[in-house]
């Protein structure tokens, strides 16, 4: 089945979060919990938090009404599998968009309305600030971040291919 721009751009979001967890999985509690020396706020673990919750909140705000979403951020320890949830949610979403599943606007907790449109490209430009964030921080301590940007993921997704010059 042939995805959509919408669903690639989840793909590449999704791949990019798993890259930046592994990397960050091998860094000691010392290393997660520094103080940045950037322009950053927050350490590499809180924003690592941040975003997994951010993530699975802005996952509720599309799929659940007001009194039913999400509370409290994510364990540190549950990264992974609640950036795989939510990211496979946010994807199918992107995936089924077409069909009009996103198609009335939503209400947000402090009382907007909201086209589901705006909050699925705030889902990406959010993850993308703070990967980047956390890159800073990495090189900051001396760890090469990883490469994350489109033209590496079309590399891995074998959508850029090297011809013969």
């Amino acid at each position: 089945m042939e995805s959509s721009i919408l669903a690639r751009v989840f793909e590449h979001n999704n791949w990019a979060n798993k890259h930046m967890i592994k990397v960050c999985s091998e860094l000691s509690d010392l290393q997660l919990d520094s103080l940045p020396q950037t322009a950053t706020r927050g350490t590499i673990r809180e924003t690592l938090i941040h975003l997994a919750t951010a993530q699975r909140n802005y996952l509720s705000l599309l799929t659940r009404l007001v009194e039913e979403r999400t509370e409290g951020p994510v364990e540190f320890s549950d990264l992974p599998e609640s950036m795989d949830r939510s990211g496979g949610a946010l994807l199918q979403l992107a995936r089924d968009e077409g069909q009009g599943s996103l198609k009335s606007r939503v209400r947000t907790s402090d009382g907007y309305d909201v086209e589901p449109w705006i909050v699925m490209l705030q889902t990406i430009n959010h993850a993308c600030e703070h990967r980047e964030q956390i890159s800073s921080m990495l090189t900051s301590l001396g760890v090469t971040p990883p490469d994350l940007d489109g033209w590496e993921y079309g590399e891995a997704a074998k959508a850029v291919v090297r011809t013969s010059k």
